[in-house]
């Protein structure tokens, strides 16, 4: 299919969505109840007594990001933070009429941004700012810059200093801001690599590694997802090797052994989300690169289905394909 073409916010954002809305029921729970009553379909959570479908708040931040994007139509970090005060005081960008699963550093960051509006100092710092909240967002920004750089509008320097600055946002350390451009640099290569699955993220992985080589603080920081580097060894490792925690390189490294040891996207899906503990999350992040590499239709139809405001999420992505293709 003609890149061109495809609508890749669609296919990536859906794939937020999904994996989001699929995970959500089992959150928490450990590995050893989910090997025994694993989740194979969309399914209600009794935690936040929400129907089937209902995703949280790893797609409300993702689609607050995307709201943003399209009113201003360029990444203004001040404008994302108040889309996100928007979703956190006001229930926008949700599913239901509530903002549920807020998580804590997320939740303070929005707080202190309400309270003072200065985005250089909203964003929490420290070994407790390396959780997953700002890589479970940070799909569409990835998109938008993959585009930019491949149509030589933009620079990696650049995309990479902007989507650090919006992981910054709330998780402000070097580890939680690579980890979001890791991901840029696979978003970079699906799109516009060639090869299978395995090859384009190897070479998205490298080429973040590489691109860390000259700022040694950087690359040390970098080092903790190094697990990932060698896509066909990590392949191999026992899932009792695999952590789903909410800590930044668990969930990255879930997210990417979830894609790298299935053959389809409701494979790695229901692998990620069986991973238990922060299920939705890492199936919202392996799910925009499942979504980007396998596209929109191969999401399944009955999943589709029960997913909460569906054609809302689809306009956006088709509104964004619009605005931004």
């Amino acid at each position: 299919m003609n890149r061109n073409k495809k609508n890749a916010w669609l296919d990536g954002i859906m794939g937020v969505a999904t994996g989001d809305a699929l995970g959500l029921p089992v959150q928490f729970m450990r590995r050893e109840e989910l090997n025994q009553n694993p989740v194979t379909s969309m399914e209600g959570d009794n935690q936040f007594r929400t129907p089937a479908g209902t995703w949280s708040d790893d797609t409300s931040m993702t689609m607050a990001i995307l709201g943003s994007m399209l009113e201003k139509e360029m990444i203004d970090p001040v404008d994302i933070m108040s889309q996100f005060e928007a979703w956190l005081y006001n229930a926008e960008y949700c599913a239901l009429d509530i903002a549920i699963d807020i998580g804590t550093t997320c939740g303070m960051s929005i707080d202190r941004f309400h309270e003072n509006k200065d985005i250089m100092k909203c964003g929490s710092t420290g070994e407790h700012a390396n959780g997953n909240g700002s890589l479970m967002r940070t799909l569409p920004i990835c998109i938008y810059y993959a585009k930019k750089v491949h149509g030589n509008e933009s620079t990696v320097e650049e995309a990479v200093r902007k989507i650090s600055l919006v992981s910054a946002l709330t998780h402000n350390h070097p580890r939680a801001c690579i980890g979001c451009c890791l991901y840029f640099f696979c978003v970079q290569s699906i799109l516009f690599e060639e090869g299978d699955l395995k090859k384009k993220l190897q070479k998205g992985i490298y080429d973040g590694f590489t691109y860390y080589e000259k700022d040694m603080d950087m690359l040390e920081q970098a080092t903790y997802y190094s697990r990932t580097l060698d896509i066909e060894k990590f392949a191999k490792t026992d899932v009792g090797m695999i952590k789903s925690s909410g800590y930044v390189v668990d969930s990255f490294e879930a997210a990417i052994w979830s894609l790298i040891t299935t053959d389809s996207l409701k494979e790695c899906l229901l692998k990620a989300v069986n991973l238990g503990d922060d299920s939705d999350t890492v199936g919202a992040i392996a799910g925009g690169l499942a979504g980007l590499y396998y596209g929109y239709e191969s999401i399944p139809k009955e999943w589709l289905n029960k997913l909460v405001k569906r054609e809302w999420l689809e306009a956006m992505c088709k509104k964004a394909f619009s605005t931004f293709n």
